[in-house]
């Protein structure tokens, strides 16, 4: 899951029969904790029963209906076409007025989030060892001009997918159906054509089955991904589409000024009786975009006006009001404290540095507690030492580069690393966004580096275009802070998409340009593992492999820590795609 352009624990974790789990901040994440924020407990991310697939929702105590909820935005929203849509701020807000065939619930009061059937009646079933996934459409589906919802329509809506310029969503269920080239395969809808039964099949208006090229015992959780919905062939505008979807949620587009608002109105072709995720307590949603820190956290603290009723979906506080934040009680009962499921890293571009000894002496004189702090402290992200998200399943408290005896930095030790090499001196150009927040982080990191024996070279980037720039694989810099997070809460969703050296190409995540021959081997390995836990141990396994090759420097595990309105209820936080949980909001 790629973290939002413009933005920028020790517990054992095991699955069994898909029983994932994750990272909780404690009871209800609203935690009064010191700077130090949210806290690793075991928590159940697993697969919910036909029963927590049954709508309605369940009540929420104290909710009532009535009310306007508000939401402050750092920057624009990019992408409204469910489509279009990876980065986790686009996937809160698509809860309004998007569905998928499966779905998250949360429970605001007790933080536990399990995956149940939204669209579908169950989390799908499975046959052919994996290959054949079966989802049924619940009843009363409709999309907001009344139309019934069918299974042609979820057809329809991942055949688009093939489409050229669908290029900003995820990939996995084109890539499970008609491999990594898919487009040439199929080009989308748009001449007519339809992929056949063999690909996608929908024997009546309530089922659809989908027919992958391998085992994919993971597509539940692909299901839940915001392209995996249902959209009308009459309505779908291709690329106009991103400014109005269609609603099939409980709530509608009432009106959208790009970059400035979007203001959302009961739907009321929505059924709660079909849904088991979503409530529909507040009369409508304003969300108000452009607005960055400290004063967006500014105006949460103060609370006044409609900011009394206001939440922010993914922006975590600055570092000076955190330290308010923290220091003051009266924030206590309306403060979110959560893991997210990114990890952020300096990759190190190996097309470039190709020795490991001096990407070795990279890591070691890396300043983690210094960027740590700049980034707004423990708060924040607690300082990695992996590549996999506490959140995802398998993960352990490995330190494969070794680097939590000094995370101040170590530059002796990257001396003598460089010396060895016979490469002091060694030049290394860093990128860096230019923006308040990486300007001072970008400077300590040029001067640790420096003390240890490089010559750095600072290159500024406009943030706007920052990771198309650093996403071309014949870049100019050796240096650049990325961050990625898991799709769903296991690590094939991490490691083959960042990792696999036959992946690197302009614009993918494989930002290191990190090939290793024997490693790519280990990823089709891995991926054919029939069991869960076993997999999750393997991608660990894998994984730390990978970083003792030095291709990239973990900095911090991402946490959300921010404050909401005192005029609202029923805020809870969707650990699985880091974000506020808009689905159980009401006006006290």
């Amino acid at each position: 899951m790629r973290l939002r352009k413009a933005a920028y624990v020790p517990a054992m974790l095991a699955i069994s029969a898909l029983a994932l789990t994750g990272c909780s901040s404690g009871s209800n994440g609203k935690s009064g904790d010191k700077v130090g924020g949210a806290k690793s407990e075991v928590q159940n991310f697993g697969l919910g029963t036909l029963a927590d697939s049954t709508g309605p929702a369940p009540e929420v105590p104290g909710a009532k209906p009535g009310g306007t909820a508000y939401s402050i935005e750092s920057a624009g929203i990019d992408h409204l076409d469910p489509g279009q849509i990876y980065v986790n701020e686009y996937q809160a807000l698509a809860q309004l007025y998007s569905r998928t065939l499966t779905g998250y619930k949360v429970d605001p009061a007790t933080g536990k989030t399990i995956l149940v059937g939204d669209m579908a009646t169950d989390t799908g079933k499975s046959s052919d060892e994996g290959k054949t996934w079966t989802w049924t459409l619940k009843d009363n589906l409709k999309f907001e001009d009344g139309s019934p919802i069918t299974s042609k329509d979820v057809k329809y809506a991942v055949e688009r997918l093939y489409a050229s310029y669908q290029d900003q969503g995820p990939t996995f269920i084109q890539e499970w159906l008609s491999g990594a080239d898919y487009r040439k395969v199929y080009e989308g809808p748009y001449d007519g054509k339809e992929l056949g039964d063999d690909v996608i099949g929908t024997p009546d208006d309530k089922t659809i089955v989908f027919h992958f090229k391998e085992a994919h015992l993971d597509a539940p959780y692909a299901a839940a991904m915001p392209n995996i919905t249902a959209i009308q062939k009459a309505k779908d505008t291709k690329e106009k589409y991103d400014v109005h979807p269609d609603s099939i949620g409980p709530y509608k587009i009432a009106s959208h000024e790009p970059d400035k608002a979007i203001k959302f109105v009961k739907n009321p072709m929505w059924d709660p009786k079909s849904d088991p995720i979503r409530h529909q307590f507040v009369d409508g949603w304003e969300i108000e975009l452009g607005i960055t820190n400290p004063a967006l956290t500014t105006r949460l603290m103060a609370g006044n006006g409609n900011d009394k009723n206001a939440i922010t979906l993914t922006q975590t506080a600055d570092a000076p009001n955190i330290a308010k934040i923290s220091g003051d009680a009266s924030y206590k009962d309306r403060l979110v404290s959560k893991f997210m499921p990114f990890v952020d890293v300096f990759d190190i571009n190996n097309t470039r540095v190709k020795d490991p000894k001096v990407r070795k002496a990279l890591a070691l004189a890396f300043p983690r507690a210094q960027v740590q702090k700049l980034l707004g402290g423990a708060a924040t992200g607690d300082m990695a030492t992996n590549l996999i998200s506490p959140t995802v399943s398998g993960w352990k408290d490995s330190d494969p580069l070794g680097l939590k005896a000094k995370p101040e930095g170590d530059p002796e030790a990257a001396k003598a690393l460089l010396k060895e090499a016979g490469a002091e001196g060694y030049p290394i150009v860093l990128a860096y966004a230019n923006t308040p927040r990486w300007q001072p982080i970008s400077a300590a990191v040029q001067e640790a580096l420096n003390n240890a024996g490089f010559k750095v070279e600072r290159k500024e980037l406009d943030p706007t275009t920052y990771y198309s720039v650093i996403g071309k694989k014949d870049n100019p810099y050796d240096m650049y802070r990325t961050g990625w997070g898991a799709d769903w809460p296991v690590a094939s969703t991490v490691i083959p998409p960042t990792m696999d050296g036959r992946k690197i190409a302009d614009g993918s995540p494989n930002y290191s340009h990190y090939n290793n021959e024997a490693n790519n081997a280990e990823i089709d390995r891995i991926n054919k593992i029939a069991d869960p836990k076993q997999q999750a141990e393997e991608w660990m396994k894998l994984a730390d492999k990978m970083l003792a090759d030095a291709p990239k420097i973990p900095t911090t595990y991402s946490k959300f820590y921010q404050v909401y309105g005192s005029g609202l209820g029923g805020v809870g936080f969707n650990e699985v795609i880091g974000a506020i949980d808009v689905n159980s909001i009401y006006v006290k």
